[in-house]
């Protein structure tokens, strides 16, 4: 990261620090944890609030949570080594406080879109590691039957919308999204938010651009989410964008920075986007600053644009887990540490169990799936050709 960026990690190192020494317990268990320099604003009236108010049990729910998301990528990792998981592979190790904090933030009432790096979303709306991890093996018993693979989850149950193979093509679906939750909610009342999530590397496109445009002439309940993990690809902001502080980036649609490594920064920052947007003020920019441990994809070993020092100094300064765990040990008794260490153990032997059942499924069968999902009869009814367009002449049926 440039210097202007890297002050702001040491700025935000040093409010965690703050944070942990500053927390508090209230009434009926409350934990009072200070965000105090935790946002920047660009064109809003107010900033979210300057400390969190939560509970052991919620950060022991967030802790879960982003621990299955890690122990998920890391299999995923190995097992894409092992050739069992192939094809393209985006793996979102380091930033599950993003994941973690916008569903906390959000409801399935809101619509959720994002790129493809995508397996933990999908976990934070709804799917199984089993079922993800047999869709990144190809399998029938895959989140979306084995079709979709590691950049198509999808869960319309949840408004989960999926990941999107083509950088930044989510965005335009997303004001799509945010438009209909505005066209289906009667006037006056709270809308359903849409939330677009995207890179660093998408941020200087013109369809993201355009899709913002509408968003404020439509006064659409749009965020858009910039997860600036520091390296779009392998290109650092410096060198790719001429405006580093992507939560500018709407002119006048307001903005907002957050720490993207501290799971309450982003919930308290999300909820405070979601407020504007759903109470019809438009659209909201949002740059969660954050870090990929691995490279842009499994074909990128991650090491050729930085070193192997700059990734460990993160893993050990900013790691959203171990941030998480130090504020949950230093305001608990002893004993739940002994709770975390339990919680870790667990999640690690289910996410183990849920990769053996994976490998024991079978692909699709097509016979079966290859004419479905393409052709629908009257009432919605999956209605799979009875024959092939062809040249009338190579006709046999």
């Amino acid at each position: 990261p440039e210097p202007r960026q890297m002050a702001w990690h040491w700025r935000r190192a040093v409010s965690r620090a703050a944070a942990v020494r500053g927390l508090s317990s209230g009434s009926g268990g409350e934990i009072r944890v200070p965000l105090d320099g935790a946002f920047l604003g660009h064109r809003l009236d107010s900033l979210p609030p300057g400390e969190a108010v939560t509970s052991l049990s919620e950060l022991m729910e967030y802790l879960e949570l982003m621990y299955t998301m890690r122990r998920m990528e890391i299999t995923c990792d190995n097992e894409y080594k092992a050739r069992t998981i192939r094809g393209f592979c985006h793996l979102y190790d380091g930033q599950e406080a993003i994941g973690a904090g916008i569903a906390a933030a959000l409801t399935d009432e809101d619509s959720w879109i994002t790129s493809y790096r995508c397996h933990c979303v999908m976990l934070a709306r709804g799917g199984t590691v089993e079922s993800i991890l047999a869709e990144l093996m190809g399998m029938s018993t895959g989140a979306t039957g084995g079709k979709g693979g590691s950049m198509h989850f999808y869960n319309k149950k949840r408004n989960f919308y999926g990941g999107q193979g083509i950088v930044g093509a989510q965005v335009p679906v997303g004001a799509g999204l945010a438009l209909a939750n505005k066209y289906t909610t009667p006037p006056g009342e709270r809308m359903p938010v849409a939330i677009a999530c995207y890179g660093d590397g998408a941020a200087n496109q013109g369809q993201i651009w355009e899709s913002a445009n509408m968003a404020a002439l439509w006064k659409l309940p749009l965020i858009l989410c910039i997860e600036n993990n520091q390296y779009g690809m392998g290109t650092s902001p410096a060198r790719s964008s001429s405006n580093n502080d992507y939560y500018t980036m709407g002119n006048l649609i307001p903005g907002l920075k957050l720490d993207g490594m501290n799971v309450l920064s982003v919930r308290e920052g999300m909820r405070h986007a979601k407020e504007l947007c759903a109470t019809g003020a438009g659209p909201v920019f949002v740059e969660c600053s954050t870090y990929r441990y691995h490279g842009h994809s499994m074909s990128d070993p991650g090491t050729t644009y930085r070193n192997r020092d700059e990734i460990a100094q993160v893993r050990a300064t900013r790691d959203p887990i171990e941030q998480l765990k130090s504020l949950i040990l230093q305001n608990s008794p002893e004993s739940v540490a002994d709770d975390v260490k339990a919680l870790e153990k667990r999640v690690r032997a289910d996410v183990a169990k849920a990769c053996e059942n994976a490998k024991k499924a079978s692909p699709p069968d097509p016979a079966r799936h290859l004419h479905n999902n393409i052709y629908l009869d009257d009432n919605g009814n999956d209605t799979p050709p009875q024959y092939i367009r062809m040249p009338h002449s190579l006709h046999t049926t």
